[in-house]
């Protein structure tokens, strides 16, 4: 814990500009790259719709590399950069997700998927970024990175 801790704060303290949302209302990213989960590798692809400009909903879809599970959620993310007055390289976002979690194999029972996440984007020009993602709950991740795409 105290690892993440220092990275978010790391996040926070090192952009000081003024702020601009990442994505904005109406706009939209595709998300997508690889976790970890206990069972495995898992890939993960989705797409996020700013609704106001701070806030963003959006799917996703994941499976382990192993096909053992399968993933498919929503989500919505409060994106921190007009609170923080984080400048629009940069993206910090916390949010839930719910959907379903379900095991391919006969042997492994499906469940619903509730999480929430925390993560941040750092992009490297005007529509592509890198991603790193943090959540909890049962999804396929406990973790995530890649890369974004703003349209």
């Amino acid at each position: 814990m105290k690892k993440y801790t220092s990275i978010l704060l790391f996040l926070i303290f090192t952009v000081t500009c003024s702020a601009q949302s990442p994505i904005g209302e109406g706009g939209k990213q595709l998300n997508f790259g690889v976790g970890l989960f206990d069972n495995g590798v898992p890939v993960y692809g989705g797409i996020d719709f700013g609704v106001h400009p701070d806030i963003t909903v959006g799917g996703q879809v994941g499976f382990d590399l192993g096909i053992d599970y399968i993933s498919v959620s929503g989500r919505g993310d409060y994106h921190f950069n007009t609170l923080l007055e984080i400048p629009q390289d940069w993206d910090l976002y916390a949010g839930l997700s719910v959907g379903i979690l379900a095991g391919i194999d006969n042997n492994i029972s499906s469940s619903v998927d509730l999480g929430i996440q925390i993560g941040g984007r750092y992009y490297w020009n005007s529509e592509w970024g890198v991603n790193l993602e943090f959540g909890g709950g049962n999804n396929l991740a406990g973790g995530r990175v890649g890369v974004s795409k703003r349209f």
